[in-house]
């Protein structure tokens, strides 16, 4: 099982996930989407592709895009297509 953490609630848990240099990415419907925003924050990873993000909002504070995700990524990452990672002080922990 694999769980993610902020300002101390689980946003994300799920006992499916990918797992790609060193971060763990959790399926779609491991998400507790009441926490989760869509922003226009993007970046390029050379070999995955283009991300997008999220700001996770949790009993009234904000993470600004701490989560983010692959939505269409280049072959070589097609196992996290979908799949949400995250940083910016989130705990992420098995």
């Amino acid at each position: 099982m694999a769980k993610a953490i902020w300002n101390g609630k689980v946003v994300a848990e799920s006992n499916r996930f990918e797992e790609v240099e060193g971060n763990i990415y959790f399926p779609p419907e491991a998400l507790k989407r009441e926490y989760f925003t869509e922003t226009d924050h993007l970046s390029v990873c050379p070999w995955k592709g283009r991300a997008g993000y999220f700001t996770l909002t949790v009993d009234g504070k904000t993470n600004p895009n701490a989560a983010w995700v692959y939505r269409d990524p280049k072959p070589a990452a097609a196992n996290i297509k979908d799949h949400v990672a995250f940083w910016h002080g989130v705990e992420v922990v098995r």
